[in-house]
């Protein structure tokens, strides 16, 4: 079975490739939405998510790896350190900021930006703990030809923490761990912190109208 999934990965590789990660990508939303909320699946979320690796993340992946590989051809310790320099220092932030932007614009949000400008550089530096070890073993180890395939498996565990991220998370890797973690009952409220929090702004912007003397008058009743 193995060898006929990479014959048709080497006779389609764009294709092979490209719907690999972009099933994997949107599978980490699923994975996130399951732990968080069982009971209520958001899968327009899961669309949106789809769409932006589909069209993005996984087209960008396939084609940046082979223009890394054409630049710095081979496996040597040099040409993989080269690789996973540029990668890191170009791909990583131009991904993040698709997918927060992307996703955002989806939505309809009116700021598309707003993640953007408060989680980012959190889950950069999160991400740093995470893809040079994972590119690195990739540039090193894995053929071209599926190399989006295993960055796509990668993308799996880190699409589940960017979504985190994006609805109840901070982009930091405590803060994803303290929601593995926490009790069952507790997924829901970190889920719908968010949430809550925009709901408060909205009813203190709102103003109540109550009688002067504070009490509610009473209509005389007619016989």
């Amino acid at each position: 079975m193995i060898h006929s999934f990479l014959r048709q990965v080497r006779r389609f590789p764009w294709v092979t490739n490209v719907t690999l990660y972009g099933c994997l990508f949107a599978g980490g939303d699923f994975v996130h939405q399951w732990f968080s909320r069982k009971e209520e699946m958001d899968w327009r979320h899961t669309r949106n998510v789809a769409v932006v690796a589909f069209s993005f993340h996984g087209n960008f992946n396939f084609f940046w790896m082979r223009f890394l590989e054409r630049s710095f051809p081979g496996n040597a310790k040099g040409m993989v350190l080269r690789k996973l320099f540029l990668d890191q220092t170009t791909a990583a932030p131009l991904a993040t900021t698709v997918f927060y932007t992307g996703v955002s614009f989806l939505e309809g949000k009116e700021d598309i930006l707003e993640d953007w400008r408060e989680k980012f550089l959190n889950t950069y530096k999160t991400g740093l703990m995470f893809w040079p070890f994972m590119q690195c073993v990739n540039f090193a180890l894995v053929p071209l030809y599926v190399r989006t395939t295993f960055t796509g498996c990668c993308a799996f565990i880190w699409a589940t923490f960017l979504c985190f991220s994006r609805q109840s998370g901070d982009g930091t890797a405590g803060a994803a761990l303290a929601w593995m973690f926490a009790p069952k009952d507790h997924l829901t409220e970190l889920t719908d912190e968010k949430a809550g929090s925009k709901d408060d702004q909205v009813v203190s912007k709102e103003e109540v109208i109550t009688p002067e003397d504070g009490k509610a008058e009473s209509k005389p009743t007619q016989h």
